[in-house]
């Protein structure tokens, strides 16, 4: 790729190169995502603001925004001697008389001088608010001389804030990176441009900063909808120029020497493969033998077997000589995993092994011995599989398990560990074909609906939180029936902390009532080791009972584990509440889940809820979920991995998104490398939404 055009780099300089923003104002700036100069352009505003004009303040209301003449009678200094910004109350009255107080709490010497430099008569803009019976301004937006009211007349953009910004600080920052934009060479195909009728990218982004009216802050906006499609195209592309070159790699032929290995391994199964999982096995198979390198995701919903779908597959990698590694977020997932495929891989004559950030050195001296000199054929780990320590004899295969949990990085420092390793990527979370298509572009996927046959239901059963304290009264009796019970707490606002503290209480109460039974508590701010080991209490039968946020991992496989209770259920999505409910039943006994919510459910609130009690399948609630939330709250967006954008919404804009992706696929079909008119224009698109770095990653899935 090529570097940089020059007339973006002022884009790219650091927002710290405006004048007047130092350390403070930086570090303001970062919690809002503004770090370059670029930022500021894609910080839209979220509001509009109209200065009116009044002769005098008996035709004005509180809270409006208002522009008036105003006569200086005193000026009150809270302490007139004392050095540095004070606060200060100017005395003013409109031309009836009427009185304003404008109040300062911090205005320097040198400020205030400027001010009374103006003259007794001045022309002041800004929000008035009415304070023991008087009129004031706190902190005028404007303080000018009579006939400055045309420079502040119109309409100005609101931005979204953080504190130690105001709207008049980010308006000046905007305005000085608007001076940096130039007219850039056009991207967007004639055809496209002249359909919707979009503007070029330098008038739109002039545009969007400067809305006349509501209607120019909505997501339908013209210029606001081309700038969404810039984002998504930019994204659409270097998705697909990584998928590409991927695909154009050579693979590795991964041709099983020892066919018989597949049908011995179903032949230890207590029961029959599903017909997607067998599909799936066969797709994978076809994959990893053809001459091109495989990048694939299996996503495949609770419970539906995708553990059996992976160890095939390394199987298959074992079966033609080479070794496979499985990487997982969490070391009880590694665990668990290695609970089940290690004695698989012992029944076939085959030697694996768990690698992870707690064993002691002399443990992994034999593993990293095993894996060099490739007696052994696969490895179970966690972040751990990353290290340099970690050398293959002949890495063939690389899955990651919940692959969204892993970054870039480590998913390509894996990757590189083996030459041209196949990549199989499985997510336990539905994803709808919306998100599918955000996230992984085409990425060709494999995907289980159809759950074991001895898989029963789960009862799922919705009790008001009225009936609280009858709940936890029967958890004793549950307990001593011999269930094990999850009992998670309700999200609180966002809030860790808030979670934790409510997580606690529930804790304690629960602890009272539990009886001689052990209760557990695991949280969001427990070290991963503290909270690994109590995990493993609750699954060795230390523990019965286990409080926890909703920390609670994915793919975590307590066999016996029988109870799920969610408090305010109301509070998180479905597919969330889908993926919790699947950590029980998962053995031979019948799990249930009691969804308890709050007595002043809504309507739509009951009627999500019912969604629950009435489906079973992870896609079908993924997909209602999606309908009835939208993208900004949908829980399993975010669990899926869905890329953050700063312009678009592509759960709301399918169309924006279709139409992204099928101008890039054509694009890439008739110049694979950019190196056309059209293509060097594109390239500019890449590296104005910073998606030029992608094809370093090209590897990495």
């Amino acid at each position: 790729m090529t570097l940089r055009p020059a007339n973006l780099s002022p884009l790219f300089a650091s927002v710290a190169s405006l004048p007047g923003v130092g350390v403070g104002t930086s570090l303001f700036l970062s919690q809002l995502e503004i770090q370059r100069v670029l930022d500021l352009l894609w910080h839209l505003p979220s509001g509009i603001l109209s200065r009116q004009y009044l002769p005098h303040l008996s035709l004005s209301e509180p809270g409006q925004t208002v522009t008036l003449q105003v006569f200086i009678k005193d000026v009150q200094q809270k302490n007139p001697r004392a050095k540095g910004p004070q606060q200060v109350r100017l005395i003013c009255v409109d031309a009836k008389g009427i009185p304003l107080h404008l109040v300062y709490f911090r205005l320097s010497s040198q400020q205030l001088e400027q001010i009374v430099a103006l003259g007794e008569t001045l022309l002041v803009s800004g929000k008035l608010e009415r304070f023991q019976g008087v009129f004031q301004m706190v902190h005028p937006d404007h303080v000018g001389r009579v006939g400055d009211e045309a420079k502040w007349a119109g309409t100005e953009a609101l931005y979204p804030l953080t504190k130690g910004l105001t709207h008049r600080r980010v308006q000046g920052l905007v305005k000085k990176a608007l001076e940096r934009a130039t007219p850039l060479p056009e991207w967007i195909s004639k055809e496209v441009l002249g359909r919707y009728g979009w503007a070029p990218w330098h008038e739109a982004v002039l545009k969007v900063h400067a809305p006349q009216t509501e209607a120019h802050l909505s997501p339908s906006d013209p210029c606001r909808t081309r700038l969404a499609y810039d984002e998504l195209f930019a994204h659409q592309l270097s998705l697909l120029l990584m998928r590409r070159t991927q695909q154009e790699k050579p693979g590795r032929c991964l041709i099983s020497q020892d066919p018989s290995l597949h049908d011995r391994f179903l032949g230890l199964l207590p029961f029959t493969c599903t017909w997607d999982q067998t599909r799936a096995m066969a797709d994978i198979k076809a994959a990893m033998e053809s001459d091109r390198a495989m990048v694939r995701l299996l996503q495949g919903d609770v419970g539906s077997g995708k553990t059996v779908v992976a160890f095939a597959s390394l199987l298959q990698a074992v079966g033609a000589g080479a070794q496979g590694a499985l990487m997982v977020p969490t070391e009880v997932l590694a665990r668990q995993h290695a609970k089940t495929l290690l004695p698989w891989a012992a029944a076939l004559g085959l030697k694996g092994a768990c690698l992870t950030g707690s064993d002691k050195a002399k443990d992994r001296r034999w593993i990293y011995e095993g894996l060099k000199d490739g007696s052994l054929s696969f490895i179970i780990g966690t972040h751990a599989l990353i290290q340099d320590e970690v050398v293959f004899k002949d890495l063939g295969l690389v899955i990651i398990d919940e692959q969204h949990r892993f970054g870039v990085e480590q998913r390509l420092k894996l990757v590189q560990k083996g030459k041209s390793a196949d990549v199989l990527s499985m997510t336990a979370t539905p994803i709808p074909r919306t998100l599918m298509l955000a996230s992984y572009g085409d990425l060709t996927s494999s995907t289980l609906r159809e759950k074991p046959a001895e898989r029963e239901p789960i009862e799922t059963s919705l009790i008001s939180l009225e009936r609280l304290d009858e709940v936890m009264d029967r958890i004793k009796s549950a307990l001593v029936q011999g269930h094990k019970i999850y009992w998670v707490c309700p999200l609180i606002d966002e809030s860790e902390a808030l979670d934790l503290a409510a997580a606690e209480a529930r804790f304690s109460a629960l602890k009272e009532r539990a009886g001689d039974a052990s209760v557990g508590l695991v949280h969001g701010r427990m070290s991963a080791l503290d909270r690994d080991a109590v995990m493993e209490r609750f699954r060795a039968g230390e523990i019965s009972l286990l409080v926890a946020t909703t920390v609670i991992e994915v793919g975590v496989d307590v066999q016996d584990a029988t109870l799920m209770i969610i408090e305010h259920a109301e509070r998180f999505g479905l597919s969330q509440l889908h993926q919790l409910r699947g950590r029980v039943g998962r053995g031979h006994k019948r799990g249930m889940c009691l969804l308890l919510y709050a007595k002043d459910l809504s309507y739509t609130g009951r009627g999500r809820l019912e969604v629950m009690k009435k489906s079973q399948d992870g896609f079908e609630i993924a997909q209602k979920d999606l309908h009835l939330r939208g993208g900004g709250e949908l829980a399993g967006a975010r669990q899926s991995g869905l890329p953050h954008f700063r312009l678009a919404n592509p759960l709301l804009m399918m169309d924006l998104l279709e139409l992204a992706h099928d101008e890039a696929a054509s694009l890439l079909t008739s110049d694979p490398t950019l190196e056309s008119d059209a293509g060097k224009r594109a390239r500019v698109l890449l590296h104005l939404f910073l998606k030029i770095q992608a094809t370093r990653y090209l590897s990495a899935a």
